[in-house]
Formats: structure tokens, sequence, C-alpha cells
């Protein structure tokens, strides 16, 4: 499996003159050849190919007044900007065809001189790491490298970026072989398994009823941004003066997404250290950031968190499911299974109508999530070797009442 390991990198004040030089070449060509295929969608004439478009905004620009200035970078750089090109285009066509799963993705458009993220890419033939430690770049030179950690394996390529806190990174992809870790045993029942209900007063809820504080790193520090809000707002537009003040601005907000990411790491790879498997919610959070909990959404970082959790566990040999956002985890009870109706935020714990079980809100809904996901691998698995008999109606015991649902104990793994 492919990973990214990101180091930082200290460029000197040359290094960073001719890294911004390859970041704005990179951002000419990819524009250049991103025009050119809009005219000729316009002109109705078919789509530009790649060898085609390559001579035309990176051969031949060179050799003209207006683009000479293309030779003095790596032509590595310019090559790898007209393939995100392409991949950019083959993700929105497979998005439009169906091909691709999930949201809709867009069309490529134009970047920007004033984006906050730049980088650029190197190959194999564009870099090396030398024996001292530091990384050869074309056309840049030997850049310094914080190594935090030893690559595991040899890189295949790199991509160097400024951030918007004016950070420099250098990210290394590398081949490497899943590190499985051993399974867990527990008796024989189904301890191993947890399901996890994701919130904002407490980030996650287990199915086992232990609860993860959310550390709320960017309400911790919403009176420092207040302050440095209203500094920047006091500075002129274009002056010196406020572009210090956006860069300290930057720095903080890098600060609390560096906070936010190092707790996640360590919270997921805990998680998938101390269970078998993991079942998670397929939560909106597209749309939840649209709502007036917008800000503690994006605290939270769900979707980082999740990601996490999804390649840990494929690299270590666990297991992790999602069940649908639709399932309705808050309105079942746990310990009878009966669905007891809706109920607001507000009500974070309730009496099961029909066996009195007292429950708590969000610790229900992880138990239901854990048995919904336990009957989602039955299925899969089920399917995957070709059963032919008929697979029981999920979470319906029989001799209870069709809208009950199993309580967790009454599912059984393959």
């Amino acid at each position: 499996m492919q990973l990214r390991y990101n180091y930082r990198v200290h460029p000197t004040p040359g290094q960073r003159r001719s890294l911004a030089q390859a970041f704005g070449c990179a951002r000419v060509v990819f524009n250049d050849g991103l025009r050119a295929r809009r005219e000729a969608r316009a002109a109705g004439l078919p789509y530009v190919k790649d060898t085609d478009l390559q001579k035309q905004v990176i051969t031949t620009a060179k050799h003209t007044g207006e683009r000479a200035w293309l030779a003095d970078v790596s032509s590595v750089v310019l090559v790898q900007s007209l393939r995100d090109l392409h991949t950019a285009y083959r993700n929105f066509f497979s998005s439009v065809t169906g091909r691709r799963k999930g949201p809709k993705i867009a069309p490529p458009r134009f970047k920007s001189k004033r984006d906050n993220r730049q980088s650029v890419r190197f190959t194999a033939n564009g870099f090396s790491l030398r024996d001292n430690g530091r990384l050869y770049v074309a056309r840049i030179g030997d850049l310094e490298v914080r190594w935090s950690r030893p690559l595991p394996a040899a890189p295949t390529s790199v991509t160097v970026t400024r951030d918007a806190a004016d950070r420099y990174w250098a990210s290394f992809v590398v081949d490497t072989e899943p590190q499985i870790i051993e399974d867990l045993d527990f008796g024989g029942d189904l301890d191993s398994e947890t399901g996890i209900d994701l919130g904002l007063t407490h980030f996650a809820v287990l199915s086992d009823g232990k609860k993860i504080d959310a550390p709320k790193f960017l309400r911790q520090a919403e009176r420092r941004f207040k302050r440095m809000q209203k500094a920047l707002s006091r500075c002129a537009e274009g002056s010196n003066n406020r572009a210090k003040v956006r860069r300290k601005v930057a720095r903080q907000h890098a600060r609390v997404a560096d906070r936010r990411r190092d707790w996640h790491h360590r919270e997921s790879t805990r998680l998938v250290r101390d269970n078998q498997a993991l079942y998670v919610e397929d939560l909106a959070v597209k749309g939840l950031a649209r709502t007036s909990l917008a800000k503690s959404v994006h605290d939270a970082g769900w979707s980082q968190f999740l990601a996490m959790l999804e390649y840990k566990t494929i690299r270590h040999g666990r297991y992790f499911g999602r069940i649908g956002r639709f399932e309705p985890t808050s309105q079942v009870c746990s310990a009878c299974g009966i669905k007891d109706g809706p109920k607001p935020l507000s009500v974070r714990e309730w009496a099961c109508g029909d066996c009195g079980t007292v429950h708590d809100r969000d610790v229900n809904a992880a138990r239901n999530i854990l048995a919904a996901g336990r009957t989602d691998r039955l299925n899969a698995s089920q399917s995957a070797g070709k059963t032919r008999a008929p697979v029981p109606a999920p979470r319906v015991e029989a001799g209870t009442h069709p809208d009950r649902h199993v309580p967790v104990a009454g599912i059984q793994v393959l």
C-alpha cells in the first residue's frame, strides 16, 4: 500500500526564490493547458490529447518570448503539472458518467498565485536523498529536512509544498507492506469489536460506555483569534503590516490544525490497537457544516478522524465498517430492539417505553451502530461466499414484533 510521509523543510532564501519560481511555472503551465482545452471545446474541436498538449504548452512555449522562462525550472515540474490537469479531467468525467462514487466532482478551474497553498511534485528522476540527510531537488538544490522518523522504503515521488503559514513541507510517497498486528483474543466473544458514535459534547462515545471528551482546539483559541483578527482589520489593504499580521493569523490556524491532527492520530491509533473491528456511522459532514453548528463541526474534524481510522485498519489488518446515515440509531432501544421514535437533541437520556431501560442517548446509539455494523458485515461475508441460503432479515428476532430490532447480543458474526 502507498503511504505519505510529511517532513518539515527549511530552504535558504535563494532556494525560496527558486521554489517560488517553480510554483509559478507549474501554475502557468496548468492554466495554459486548461485554457487550451476550453478553447478547443468552445471551437467544437476534439479533446486535446496529453501528448499534444505537452508539446503545445511546454515544448513549443519554451521557444517563445512570452514563455521562455519556463526553461529555468525542471521539466519534471511542468510535466507533473499537466498530469494533475489530466487527473482533474479524468475525475470530472468519471463523476459525470457515474463511474466515480461519492459527491459530484466539478471541472478543473484556473489556479491563482494568491492561493494559500502552492506545490510542485517531482518524480524519481527529479530528486534524490543525500547521504548527509539532505533532499536534492532538481534546479533547487539540497534542502534541509527535519527528519522526525526514517522512511520505511525508497520514495517514488516527493511533493514540496508551501502553506499559508509560510512553512515548507516535503511529502514522500512510499510503497510499504501492511503491518499486521496480532489479533485480539477475548475468549471467543465479540468484546474486541466496538461501535463509535461521534458527537460534539463528547467527541466519540464507544459501545462499551466509554466517552472521549472533545478537545475543542479551535474554541480554546477563539479569544486569541478575535484579537488577531481585529489587528488585521485595522491594517490597510496591500500594506506590509497587513501581510505580517496575515501570516501571524495563518500560523495560529496552522498551530490549531496541527494540534487537532496530532490528537486524531493518537486516538485513532489507540482505537485500532485495542479493537479488532470498528463500526462508525456515515455522517453527512458537509451538510452539518452548513448549519448553526458549523464551527463546532469543523473544530471536531470528523472526516479527518474517520479517514485515519480507515487507512490504519487496512494497514494493521483490522476491520472498518460504515453503516448508513439513515439508520435510526437514536430511536431504537439497544436492549429490546423496539423503535421508540425520534427525539430532539436536548434529550440526552430516555427510558424505553417497552422494557423500561434507561438509556444514555450516545451510548445507546453506539450500541446500535455496533449491531448494524455486525449485521452488514455478516451479510457481506455471506454474499462474498456465494451463499444461496436466504439471509435472515437484519435485526429482527423471532417471536418479537417486526418493528423491533435485535439487541446487540443477538447477532453473531461468521
